[in-house]
């Protein structure tokens, strides 16, 4: 008779401390997720930065093939790029037999507090006679 009565006393008391812990992995998963949420939103951001960097290369090779050529750099710095990425700027400066144009980008921000300012790439060709 004491042996089953040991054996319900400790059947019992585990009963009692797994109440306790309920939930708990919720609640370590909740108070997780906002670093995760901007782990996430850090590396979508630096993967905007790196496109919109390549697109402004992209722009600045494309402005100065056509600057020269003598045509208009600006419009080929646009026409180059992807629809939503924001050129703001493609001058091309001229010296000796060769031009350079200097494309400026805009960089997204995923977040609207996190400013990331501009991209600056330049292209230099050599003058067509």
């Amino acid at each position: 008779m004491s042996y089953g009565r040991k054996n319900r006393d400790r059947g019992q008391g585990r009963d009692r401390g797994q109440g306790r812990d309920r939930g708990q992995v919720a609640i370590e998963y909740l108070g997780f997720l906002p670093i995760l949420l901007l782990v996430a939103l850090a590396a979508v951001q630096l993967g905007i930065i790196a496109y919109v960097a390549q697109q402004a290369g992209t722009a600045a090779r494309a402005g100065a093939r056509s600057a020269s050529l003598q045509q208009g750099a600006e419009q080929a710095c646009r026409d180059a790029v992807s629809s939503w990425v924001d050129v703001k700027g493609c001058p091309a400066s001229s010296g000796g037999d060769e031009v350079t144009v200097t494309a400026t980008v805009h960089i997204p921000s995923l977040v609207p507090l996190w400013s990331f300012g501009d991209a600056h790439k330049s292209a230099t060709m050599p003058l067509d006679h």
